[in-house]
């Protein structure tokens, strides 16, 4: 049986177990998914050992996307313009790092949501692997305005120069937190403030009423942002939809079958609801 992984730290809370189980079974593919808690050093020598262990392949999270992207020996077009990784590998021929965050939350906006980001202005809070791994595929999708927010100026003017070329039609640029801009139409939070039970990281004007506030979070760690929303007229969203399209993505590479991701996400937000009561 196949045997694949989610690295991370922390990574105890993730439902990717879940949701690949449910997408192999859907499938009817002989697979088996666990989760691995890595330490925050030594991240290519607990690579190693995952692969000597015989595992096909692994999703990667916080905080290791730009590591994994820096391991693989061969990376797609996505993960070498973010320069993270989500989705590695492993074959014959070595690593191979692939990244579908981006890919999942446009997915998740557009189906799930039912708001098309073309014409749209939208604010990516955040310059870490989060937020790399989002940014070419959000521009592609048409929007009128990207303005990437963070708190090192230099790091967020670093990836929105990375990001130049796939800018056809849509005004790019880089600020400060406080100083984003306001009344966007799509607002999403690719830092680790949620995570960290942190203040909401930009001013409160970066909403008007009806826009779509997405945290890449999900669960307890995304309610504090959920509700930042909710006060100011906004419709809130968390995460979990944009988890299950990335990995329907990243099941798709590994088995070459695309799951069917509704009843997935139907599933996992029941499943979570159920823990909490």
């Amino acid at each position: 049986m196949d045997h694949y992984v989610v690295a991370g730290n922390p990574v105890e809370h993730s439902q990717s177990p879940f949701i690949h189980a449910e997408f192999a079974r859907q499938a009817g593919q002989a697979m088996e998914y666990g989760r691995v808690l890595w330490p925050l050093t030594g991240f290519e020598d607990s690579l190693r050992a995952l692969v000597a262990s015989g595992a096909r392949g692994c999703n990667i999270t916080v905080p290791f996307k730009f590591e994994a992207a820096r391991v693989a020996n061969r990376l797609s077009e996505r993960a070498a313009l973010a320069q993270a990784a989500n989705v590695l590998s492993f074959d014959a021929e070595g690593w191979r790092g692939d990244n579908t965050d981006g890919v999942g939350l446009v997915r998740d906006i557009e189906h799930n949501a039912g708001v098309l980001l073309r014409d749209k202005r939208v604010l990516l809070i955040g310059a870490g692997g989060a937020a790399a791994g989002v940014l070419g595929p959000l521009l592609r999708a048409q929007p009128a305005e990207v303005v990437v927010a963070n708190r090192t100026l230099e790091r967020a003017q670093a990836l929105v120069d990375r990001h130049r070329s796939v800018a056809v039609g849509s005004l790019l640029r880089a600020c400060a937190l406080e100083r984003c801009g306001e009344g966007f139409d799509v607002v999403v939070n690719g830092t680790a403030s949620s995570l960290q039970g942190g203040a909401i990281p930009v001013p409160d004007a970066a909403l008007r009423p009806g826009s779509l506030a997405l945290d890449m979070m999900y669960g307890p760690a995304a309610q504090g942002f959920l509700a930042w929303a909710a006060k100011h007229g906004a419709t809130g969203r968390d995460g979990l939809g944009m988890l299950v399209e990335q990995a329907g993505a990243a099941f798709e590479l590994w088995r070459g079958v695309r799951p069917d991701t509704a009843p997935v996400l139907a599933a996992v937000r029941e499943r979570m609801v159920q823990a909490r009561s």
